[in-house]
């Protein structure tokens, strides 16, 4: 059976643009990329705090859908500036992500969907 996962705080996201935040079939849960936007929709100019809320909506997420950031088997992110602020992502990352560790994979690209996001986030998850 496939679930679509929409915390209450993302309900907008899948009414407005049409994609599930996360979707569940069987343990596995596939997470839509998030961005580091804030409560009003808009992206900090601070890009650590960016990266933190991108995690806390990755955390949503996995709330809504029984489990907890200890689930991510796999993280895909996405990022513009790569090299100016890596350091700062991975602190963040090391702070909301503990071991074991997920698989990784950072890619730099031009731009992103929403305006002043610095960095999106993908995550896969099992969920127990």
């Amino acid at each position: 059976m496939t679930e679509r996962i929409i915390p209450a705080s993302q309900q907008a996201m899948y009414d407005n643009f049409h994609f599930a935040p996360g979707v569940k079939t069987g343990n596995l849960l596939l997470m839509s990329g998030q961005v580091g936007s804030d409560a009003s929709g808009k992206c900090p100019e601070d890009f650590t705090e960016q990266f933190r809320l991108a995690f806390q909506h990755i955390e949503a997420i996995l709330t809504e859908a029984g489990g907890d950031l200890s689930n991510i088997v796999e993280l895909t992110s996405y990022h513009i500036g790569m090299r100016e602020h890596l350091r700062e992502f991975i602190a963040v990352k090391d702070e909301m992500i503990s071991e074991p560790y997920p698989a990784w994979t950072a890619i730099g690209c031009t731009e992103l969907a929403m305006p002043g996001a610095v960095v999106e986030i993908r995550a896969q998850a099992v969920l127990s």
